[in-house]
């Protein structure tokens, strides 16, 4: 057998997974889409309705945000060349990091490539063997996965159950530090977390029990000042770590850690997950910069309000038509079991121009595949409505009515 046939044959068994993929209905493909304008996207060449973007605030297409983000590649260039702690660190990645502790209200900041590697990098140099990590069964999976890296003890208790919550921290005794750790705005079902209830047991147990917020659907979001759902519960202290990401509200690309001075020189010299990749490029810094001060002004708050006249008008709409729910953000969880509903479902929006991917095992448990819509200030009423009309049928056929 030639090195080639063996390596070959090493990989045989993945025409069986692909197969066994699609005959479940849990194979994926890309859309590529070809061109952005608002909430439309084109892809094959025609224009649809998208309601799948974490754009929320419909920055990343914002004039002022692209011509920063022209102006910084005029001057610094693209890349940024290196790691931070080589040369990647540029002028643009401290502003940004000191604007990002400003708007959070922390005293220091730290910018990584991407919100999944600042869960990556902020957990496994915080915690590891010998520790404890509790958090929530819906975290996302940027949290498990670094949970598990990490080393340390995972528990997980029921979704935003605190009185669990409360008795794993009784029986967690023999454990030098422990990391609560939580979704703020959960990314698949929308719902937030009971962030002053998590915090008022943790402080029971002492100061070697830490709490960290993924605040990543949160941020530009809640809060009058869309700095999150701290500003929103007007929490000023008691949670740690604030984690958020410039990719989702700020239009961007990037996530970052927030907290104390000794929090973030920390991480600088133990997060293998900052240490060992290429800064993002100054143009990003640039663009995040000038998200935050969208964000902060007059448009971000009128953004803001647009978007939860959103989230109420369609709430108000699904219900009207049989989806019995409470919309606590702009994800908005459509659960309609199997995995081949969904894909239905999603077939059936898509042919009437309206983009919506079905989500499935293993993003959710079995039983819970959905259609996760995703809402903007960009969306109005009447975008609204033709997602409406589209989720009749899909109401229809899920009660097995005649369409």
């Amino acid at each position: 057998m030639t090195v080639e046939q063996g390596s070959q044959a090493s990989l045989d068994f993945l025409q069986d997974e692909l197969r066994v993929l699609k005959e479940v209905g849990l194979h994926r493909r890309l859309v590529v889409v070809e061109a952005f304008r608002g909430p439309y996207v084109t892809v094959g060449g025609e224009e649809y309705l998208s309601f799948c973007s974490n754009n929320y605030l419909g920055l990343a297409g914002h004039p002022r945000i692209k011509e920063a983000a022209r102006e910084a590649i005029a001057m610094y260039g693209w890349g940024a060349g290196a790691s931070r702690l080589v040369s990647g660190t540029g002028v643009l990645h401290e502003r940004l990091e000191s604007e990002i502790a400003r708007f959070k209200s922390t005293e220091a900041a730290l910018v990584f490539p991407t919100g999944y590697m600042a869960n990556l990098g902020a957990i496994c140099a915080l915690v590891g063997r010998g520790d404890l990590i509790i958090c929530d069964r819906f975290s996302h999976a940027s949290i498990i996965d670094a949970s598990r890296q990490s080393g340390a003890d995972l528990r997980v208790f029921g979704h935003n159950d605190v009185k669990a919550l409360d008795r794993m921290l009784r029986r967690a005794t023999n454990y030098k530090k422990i990391l609560i750790v939580t979704d703020g705005v959960f990314s698949v079902d929308g719902d937030i977390a009971p962030i002053p209830e998590i915090v008022s047991v943790a402080q029971k147990f002492g100061p070697q029990v830490m709490i960290m917020v993924d605040d990543a659907h949160g941020t530009g979001v809640f809060g009058r000042g869309g700095r999150g759902l701290l500003e929103h519960f007007g929490l000023k202290g008691g949670v740690d770590i604030q984690m958020g990401t410039l990719s989702k509200a700020l239009g961007g690309i990037g996530g970052f850690v927030a907290g104390t001075r000794e929090l973030v020189d920390y991480l600088k010299n133990r997060s293998r997950s900052f240490i060992f990749t290429t800064a993002i490029p100054p143009a990003a810094c640039a663009a995040g910069l000038e998200a935050l001060r969208l964000i902060d002004g007059d448009e971000g708050l009128e953004r803001r309000e647009r978007l939860w006249r959103n989230c109420r008008y369609l709430e108000k709409g699904l219900n009207a038509i049989g989806f019995g729910m409470t919309v606590q953000s702009p994800i908005i969880a459509v659960v309609l079991g199997e995995p081949q509903r969904a894909l239905d479902a999603s077939k059936t929006l898509f042919g009437k121009k309206l983009l919506l991917p079905a989500i499935r095992p293993p993003t959710v448990p079995r039983g819970t595949s959905r259609l996760r819509i995703s809402l903007t200030s960009d969306h109005s009423e009447e975008h609204l409505d033709l997602l409406l009309e589209g989720l009749k049928v899909t109401r229809r056929r899920q009660k097995g009515e005649a369409i």
